[in-house]
C-alpha cells in the first residue's frame, strides 16, 4: 500500500484468501487505487488482470441497485469511522448494477437510503477489467473531526465453473469474511 504526499490517494493489490491452486485464477491480480477527497467524495478503481477467459464477468446491464451482487463477479468498498461500531458497504458489478448497506454493528442492518447512485464506468480487454466507481461525499459515513475513514477493500471472482474466489486487502479470519473490522485496513484521514 502506497499513500501520496497528501494522504488522499491509496494505490494497494488485493490477496486471495485461499492458496490458489487453479492456473487460471494463479495468474490473476486485483489493484485498486483510492482517492477521498471529503468535499467531493471517494473514487475507487479496481483493475482485474490476467486470463480472464475463464472468469464470468456480468453483462452490461442497466445501471440500478440490485442485491445479491457478491453471489457473481464483482467489487466492495466497506467503510466505516475509526472507533465507531457501524459501517456502510458498496458493493459495484461490472454490469454496471451497485448496492449501498448501512449497519450499526458487525452485519447488524440498518435502515439507510443511498443519496445519490454510485457512478460506475467500466472497461474490459482480453485480459483486463477496470471498475471504476465514484461515491459523493454524503454518502460515506459522517466523520467526526480528528477520526479517519478505515476502509476495506474486496471483490468476489466467479469462475467459469462457477466457483467463487475471495479477494481482500486482509483477511482477519479463518474464513472469508469482508465485514470483519480486521480488514478494515486502510485508514484516510478526512
Amino acid at each position: 500500500m502506497s499513500v501520496d504526499r497528501d494522504g488522499v490517494m491509496v494505490k494497494m493489490t488485493l490477496v486471495c484468501f485461499s492458496p490458489i491452486k487453479d492456473s487460471h485464477l494463479a495468474s490473476l491480480t486485483i489493484d485498486a487505487k483510492m482517492t477521498l477527497s471529503p468535499a467531493q467524495g471517494l473514487r475507487l478503481r479496481y483493475e482485474l488482470t490476467g486470463d480472464l477467459k475463464r472468469i464470468r464477468i456480468p453483462a452490461s446491464e442497466l445501471p440500478g441497485a440490485q442485491d445479491g451482487l457478491w453471489q457473481h463477479t464483482c467489487f466492495e468498498a466497506f467503510i466505516a469511522v475509526q472507533g465507531e461500531a457501524g459501517y456502510r458497504e458498496f458493493n459495484f458489478s461490472p454490469s454496471g448494477q451497485w448496492a449501498a448497506y448501512a449497519f450499526s454493528d458487525y452485519r447488524a442492518r440498518k435502515t439507510w437510503m443511498i443519496g445519490q447512485a454510485p457512478i460506475i464506468s467500466v472497461a474490459r480487454t482480453s485480459d483486463s477489467l477496470v471498475l471504476d466507481a465514484y461515491l459523493v461525499a454524503t454518502d460515506l459515513p459522517p466523520a467526526t473531526a480528528g477520526k479517519s475513514l478505515q476502509i476495506g477493500l474486496s471483490a468476489v471472482v466467479e469462475s467459469d465453473d462457477g466457483s467463487l474466489s475471495y479477494w481482500a486487502l486482509h483477511h482477519p479470519s479463518a474464513h472469508p469474511d469482508f465485514h470483519h473490522k480486521g480488514g478494515f485496513t486502510c485508514s484516510l484521514p478526512v
